[in-house]
């Protein structure tokens, strides 16, 4: 029920105004009246409530009773929530087979559909709810695109499995196949690891892609503090969501919008949030497709250079101990980004959702010194990031590999060629590779897969071999934030438009250094110039439906894989009309 005497909202300035006020919106009213609504609801600031939810995996599975305690909260400060929902692919599931092309492109899929709901009914504000790797970001670019006050949630991470008194992940159960396939773990035991890897709801619990997003919508200003923390099971992410339903409400109160809380400052304590925690290297997507919804320039390269001078400190899987629950047992976000800011890391004056700065949020916030799980800024697990980007003359616009937990960051030997990753992962599963080689995975980026696989499968695989520190691997795809290993991912160009990763052969020497950053073949650029006369652009299988329709818009990963002109071009934007 809503609390204290019942405002008067001035609807002049807001969106719904377009459907709910005026005697020519009389017939817009009925369809309200027609729901059980009633006048005083009409006359209040209408609130999406956007979800992920489905039936498709743990990810997502919680989000639809989170919703309905936000709802609550929006009504407890008198407005007036829509529930909708939008789509997930989820990469778990997706992962390592063709399913797996349609996973980046679901994020603009998600960031275009919630638009064109909010869009289509004019309401006000958003609190958006996901669960699972690209529903986060997706979420997060729609409530910069259309700038209406707006919190973010993310729905919870899984508890984890527990198989023979250890902790466990579905990255267990990945590598673990890889295991089998080398004989090292008989069917039975792979069956039994795989009945009890992910006990229940919630997204994957390691720092992958879902875990590291979800950090970020803290330290980008998006979400509330703690919000990222519980695990989905726990009672305690429905106090979170109806807060955010009340936050949102603060929010349209003092018009504070998305684009005043995401400057470049914010993104910047973005990337140091994800370097620090050994985050996914999709980070390095996601961060620049959010930055071009405001219309801010925020690339790779950009996103790489705030990895460098940050250090590592969350001792998180893949490479470390730890998984998310851990990390909210001794404080969560707030106290990882605590030690950050104490070691002058972060951007304290940046604005969030509160209406205060991430110093006012943090202020009371006390490292605890009797856990393993974060260390302070002076005693690092390693002095700069667990993220690393990469440049050279076989990456003209970057690569991205994640260094948390290894030892040896120098790699060079010969390439074994593959144009797609069901060819590697056949070659892994038989064998076909040599201790010492760079096996390279193409045409596999936003343009030439299309949609930029994963490829986990394939780094699990070489990982259940115990192999995952003698190849290495290099694609113009994406790595799941479960890999790891000498995984190099987002080579641009891609191979689709004749980039030098297109031009490789059998046995050329690749070099692979992420202490200077350096990705190179032992090519001159007259040969790789005099290679590029006889490349051929290759055709796909995707010749129509929304995976071509993706192909034809697409940019760089370089520049977040975005598929529009984004803030940059606006003449206007939604929140104004």
């Amino acid at each position: 029920m809503p609390t204290g005497p019942e405002k008067t909202w001035d609807k002049s300035k807001l969106p719904s105004r377009h459907v709910s006020v005026g005697p020519e919106r009389a017939p817009h009213r009925s369809y309200y009246y027609a729901m059980g609504m009633t006048e005083q609801e009409i006359a209040r600031p209408f609130v999406g409530v956007a979800t992920c939810w489905n039936e498709a995996a743990p990810c997502n599975i919680a989000l639809n009773r989170q919703a309905q305690a936000v709802k609550t909260g929006v009504k407890a400060e008198q407005g007036t929530p829509r529930e909708f929902t939008t789509i997930t692919v989820t990469d778990g599931i997706a992962m390592g087979h063709q399913g797996m092309k349609a996973s980046l492109v679901s994020r603009e899929v998600i960031a275009d559909s919630v638009e064109l709901t909010m869009r289509g009914h004019c309401y006000d504000a958003l609190v958006g709810l996901a669960g699972c790797d690209k529903s986060l970001p997706g979420m997060m670019m729609a409530m910069v695109r259309l700038n209406v006050p707006s919190v973010f949630m993310y729905g919870g991470s899984i508890l984890p499995g527990k198989f023979r008194g250890k902790d466990v992940t579905v990255q267990d159960v990945f590598e673990a196949v890889g295991a089998f396939s080398a004989g090292r773990m008989d069917e039975k035991d792979l069956h039994e690891l795989e009945c009890c890897a992910c006990p229940g709801s919630g997204a994957c619990g390691g720092q992958y892609t879902a875990n590291t997003m979800a950090c970020v919508s803290e330290a980008i200003g998006l979400a509330l503090p703690g919000s990222a923390g519980a695990p989905a099971p726990y009672e305690s992410r429905d106090a979170y969501a109806e807060a955010s339903g009340r936050a949102v409400m603060k929010l349209v109160e003092m018009n504070l919008r998305p684009r005043d809380i995401v400057t470049r400052k914010a993104l910047e304590n973005a990337a140091v949030v994800v370097a620090a925690s050994g985050g996914s290297t999709n980070a390095a997507l996601h961060l620049p497709a959010i930055a071009h919804e405001a219309g801010i320039e925020f690339d790779l390269h950009d996103v790489a250079a705030v990895f460098r001078r940050t250090p590592y400190i969350a001792d998180l899987k893949p490479g470390g101990r730890f998984v998310a629950k851990d990390l909210f047992e001794v404080g969560g976000v707030p106290v990882l980004m605590k030690a950050l800011l104490d070691g002058g890391f972060l951007h304290g004056d940046c604005i969030t959702v509160t209406g205060r700065t991430i110093a006012e949020n943090l202020a009371d916030v006390v490292f605890p010194t009797d856990q393993e799980v974060i260390r302070p800024t002076s005693a690092p697990l390693s002095p700069t990031g667990g993220v690393v980007g990469l440049r050279g003359n076989l990456a003209p616009q970057g690569a991205i590999v994640k260094v948390a937990g290894m030892k040896n960051l120098r790699f060079s030997g010969p390439a074994r060629c593959f144009d797609r990753e069901e060819d590697a992962f056949a070659a892994v599963e038989r064998r076909e590779y040599k201790e010492g080689e760079v096996i390279v995975i193409r045409y596999e980026g936003p343009r030439g897969g299309p949609g930029m696989r994963e490829m986990l499968a394939t780094t699990a695989a070489l990982y259940g071999q115990g192999m995952g520190d003698k190849v290495a691997l290099i694609t113009d795809g994406r790595f799941s934030g479960a890999t790891r290993g000498f995984c190099i991912g987002h080579v641009g160009p891609e191979a689709a438009v004749g980039g030098p990763i297109g031009l490789l052969r059998d046995g050329d020497v690749i070099t692979i250094d992420a202490t200077t950053g350096e990705l190179s073949v032992a090519l001159s650029d007259a040969e790789l110039a005099e290679r590029r006369k006889g490349w051929q652009p290759r055709r796909h299988d995707f010749q129509s439906g929304a995976i071509w329709k993706y192909a034809q818009t697409v940019g760089d990963a370089e520049k977040g894989a975005v598929t529009h002109p984004g803030g940059k071009a606006e003449t206007h934007c939604f929140a104004d009309i």
